[in-house]
């Protein structure tokens, strides 16, 4: 086992190449940098995409800042600051009045102190990753589309071919492409995709555009003036999010599937479609008045409708020799409501590069095998909490709320946040090669801590019951363990 550094490691002489810049990309190839080994990245695009909306960045996610000053500066500059979260009824009715995060975390019975991350503004996080990745001087080639991908096991070699025929190869192949990578047919990993029967509206624009109503503006404006505000909507069937900064204005809406959805960013349409099928929410009450005002402002050509999918959990996400390796979405997409999808994708890339470091270029394959080890069950359990996540925000129980605004809230548990990827990497890798030379289940290994919750045991599992619970307004059965 291996100990963390705060300065760059050692060269490694581990040859890695990498697919997609999106988090899970960007993260490994920092990572990857600072633990020895040498990288290069493949982008299929001209340039790297860093428009969008807002996510949820965990607390594991941003744990390996401290290694990188410029980054945790720049983070600590763009995060918001004091900001504040409301909750509301679709119908414009507020239930819970304007809170500071930390009072809000401290009336749902957690610790003010140590919120399990925030959301922030996918562009400015974008950039931040991008920007140091330039700093590290990593090579990467645009416009590259990677149609397939192979490995050699004699060779101990992976390689893609792009669309115009060129071969790239290296000791590692790290498919950070996301969902549909053309690396699942090699590693085994194929999961249909199905229909949820939702989408998502989403939009981000600047904060002037408001000026066009003076009631949207008042109604949306900053908390005394300064701090941001994310304001939660929650319907029948339904839930929005909002997010006003001093800058940028967010909104989300999950809704019913309208047949123009597609799971793309670039897959735009107008405000009147959006407001049209805002009429149809369920039940006797109407969107809010002042929300759908907030639609006629979006300006042209900015709001997403981006279609859910479920996947089931993919049973395998390397090749058989260990030299194809899946990290992000493209092992394991999660929905929105997870707030959890970034932060995963970033644990897996510090993961991967931790765990290669530590077993060194003679035992790649055994490093990656390791690595799937730690986060396969871990990230099971969280797309599972994901789906709950989804249940809770679309039928939410107004009487609950009143005695716990917890069932108002999506559910962070510590299992989710307390985590740090590399340290437990550097704690665990030892036992992990055992475990798996005794072929010693992961979660029956008592001498290793869970990464997911206490006392639970996998097995696995479809969409099938989800969708079943869900349809019929059951809780989703997350199994055994402490999942609070």
């Amino acid at each position: 086992m291996g100990s963390i550094s705060t300065d760059p490691y050692p060269k490694t002489g581990i040859d890695i190449l990498i697919v997609g810049t999106g988090l899970a990309g960007l993260t490994a190839a920092i990572e990857c940098t600072r633990k020895g080994h040498s990288v290069r990245l493949l982008e299929r695009n001209a340039d790297i995409n860093t428009a969008g909306d807002m996510y949820f960045m965990g607390l594991p996610a941003t744990r390996f800042f401290k290694h990188w000053p410029e980054m945790a500066a720049e983070y600590s500059t763009i995060s918001l600051h004091n900001a504040h979260i409301a909750t509301f009824k679709h119908s414009g009715e507020q239930i819970i009045p304007p809170l500071k995060v930390a009072e809000r975390l401290r009336a749902q019975g957690l610790d003010p102190n140590t919120p399990p991350g925030a959301f922030q503004i996918r562009p400015l996080v974008y950039r931040m990753f991008v920007r140091q990745v330039e700093r590290l001087g990593i090579s990467i080639e645009f416009n590259r589309r990677v149609v397939d991908y192979f490995e050699d096991e004699e060779t101990g070699k992976g390689s893609v071919v792009t669309e115009d025929g060129q071969r790239y190869e290296a000791d590692v192949v790290i498919a950070a492409d996301g969902v549909g990578s053309k690396s699942q047919k090699l590693v085994g990993g194929e999961v249909r995709a199905r229909g949820s029967g939702r989408a998502m509206w989403r939009a981000a624009f600047p904060i002037e555009h408001l000026d066009k109503n003076p009631e949207v503006k008042e109604f949306f404006k900053l908390v005394n003036g300064t701090d941001p505000i994310v304001r939660t909507w929650l319907g029948p069937m339904t839930y929005a999010m909002t997010l006003t900064r001093e800058d940028v204005m967010v909104w989300l809406l999950n809704h019913e599937v309208t047949g123009t959805e597609a799971e793309s960013w670039h897959n735009t349409i107008s405000s009147s479609e959006v407001l049209a099928d805002m009429d149809k929410v369920r039940g006797p009450a109407k969107w809010a008045p002042v929300f759908k005002e907030l639609v006629k402002c979006t300006p042209p050509n900015t709001i997403v409708n981006f279609a859910l999918l479920w996947r089931d959990p993919q049973p395998s996400w390397a090749s058989p020799g260990g030299r194809v390796i899946q990290i992000g979405d493209a092992a394991h997409s999660y929905l929105p409501s997870s707030g959890n999808g970034a932060t995963q994708a970033i644990e897996d890339a510090v993961s991967l590069a931790s765990c290669l470091q530590i077993g060194g270029r003679e035992d790649v394959a055994q490093s990656v095998r390791a690595h799937i080890r730690m986060r396969f069950v871990r990230n099971a359990c969280a797309q599972k909490l994901g789906f709950a996540n989804a249940a809770r925000l679309q039928d939410t129980n107004w009487e609950k709320v009143k005695l716990d605004p917890r069932v108002a809230a999506p559910a962070h548990p510590k299992w989710v946040w307390s985590h740090d990827p590399e340290a437990y990497a550097y704690e665990n890798y030892d036992k992990v090669v055992e475990s798996m030379r005794k072929g010693v289940p992961f979660e029956e290994d008592d001498s290793i801590p869970p990464n997911y919750p206490k006392g639970y045991k996998y097995e696995p599992w479809s969409m099938d019951k989800i969708v079943d619970d869900m349809n019929n307004g059951r809780p989703v059965d997350l199994g055994p363990g402490d999942w609070a």
